[in-house]
């Protein structure tokens, strides 16, 4: 009789929170989706270190930055994400891209882009050259690179192609001013468009490291972002890395943001997620955690937070590498570093998007 009580009251607990899971689904849903991505969205948060902290959706105390996510990866979905966070975005419009080495197996899909870009009046891809000698180590070199890799549907512009422009560094950890491409001058707003992955010595690369090091200067922003002067030593592990490296990009992109103040906006794709980033090419590790979605939002740490979140909430069985990658680098200091320079919002929402 005992084990009957039990049971029955087994019964009556588990329909009960089965229900209060069902009545909270449409609120953590926000916007629309399934049960088990509501159940994803509402998982705890994992990510050992939390810059942003993550809040149910109309929870919050005080303001929140807003992150929305979709786990459908497609050109639809990628313009319906930007079209909730483009508030600032107009006049003469940078897409940041990292757009790879050649043949690089993980970078965004071309035609994804392109879909994406046709709907952003007046724009163009923007990149910068590369300190370490691969094949955007020149702008020639560059260029062809390009055509390779396919950006051949809208203007490229190399911005570091006719020199340096200075931005300062407001209460820098390290840094006072950045040399980034003279051509970031030539625009209103800026869409940071990143494919987020692993990266030998930032742990991840995220929309952070995308216009920190992305827009620095090929040879000597990026010195500055990595530390070094001179000529760089060959072995890049001798360069500084860990806590000084993400505080150095933190600097950085500080400047980036700071220059455009609202007319910035973020978008990341946690698509084919090597532990490797898209400057490895062809020897980029094949990626061992599934596709998660995408992400966006006009608040730069909530969104870096939130795909942080994204992939240390996986299964261990999953997310083991790219998880050792991040951990291993000290990656996640970009988090903490960003928060100190109050370059987004202590606390933020997911908003599940289908």
């Amino acid at each position: 009789m005992d084990k009957l009580k039990f049971s029955r009251r087994k019964l009556l607990k588990t329909s009960a929170l089965a229900a209060c899971a069902t009545a909270l689904a449409p609120a953590v849903l926000g916007l629309g989706g399934d049960a088990a991505w509501a159940a994803e969205a509402a998982a705890p948060q994992k990510t050992p270190v939390i810059g942003s902290r993550r809040v149910e959706p109309g929870q919050a105390k005080g303001s929140v930055a807003k992150v929305y996510f979709s786990p459908v990866i497609d050109a639809a979905s990628l313009i319906k994400l930007y079209n909730l966070v483009n508030d600032g975005i107009y006049g003469k419009v940078a897409i940041k891209l990292h757009t790879g080495e050649k043949n690089g197996p993980n970078i965004l899909p071309r035609d994804m882009v392109k879909a994406l870009q046709e709907q952003i009046p007046n724009s163009n891809i923007v990149e910068t050259n590369t300190l370490y000698q691969g094949d955007r180590y020149t702008t020639k070199d560059h260029r062809e690179t390009l055509q390779v890799n396919g950006w051949t549907f809208c203007p490229v512009d190399i911005m570091d192609e006719h020199g340096d422009v200075n931005l300062p560094v407001e209460g820098g950890f390290h840094l006072k001013e950045v040399a980034m491409g003279k051509g970031i001058m030539d625009y209103d707003s800026m869409l940071v468009l990143t494919h987020f992955k692993g990266h030998a010595m930032g742990g991840f690369g995220g929309s952070m490291k995308n216009i920190a090091i992305g827009c620095a200067s090929g040879q000597v922003g990026k010195r500055q972002v990595h530390g070094v002067e001179g000529t760089p030593p060959a072995d890049w592990s001798k360069w500084p890395a860990k806590e000084k490296l993400m505080e150095l990009m933190a600097d950085s992109a500080k400047a980036v943001q700071d220059h455009f103040g609202k007319r910035i906006t973020y978008i990341n794709v946690l698509r084919n997620m090597s532990v490797d980033c898209d400057c490895a090419g062809q020897s980029a590790k094949k990626p061992t955690i599934k596709d998660i979605g995408i992400l966006a939002s006009t608040d730069l740490l909530a969104i870096d937070q939130a795909a942080c979140d994204l992939v240390f909430g996986q299964p261990q069985s999953d997310n083991h590498d790219l998880v050792e990658r991040i951990e291993s680098r000290h990656g996640l200091r970009q988090l903490s570093a960003m928060a100190e320079h109050k370059m987004g919002n202590p606390q933020y929402e997911l908003i599940v998007v289908k």
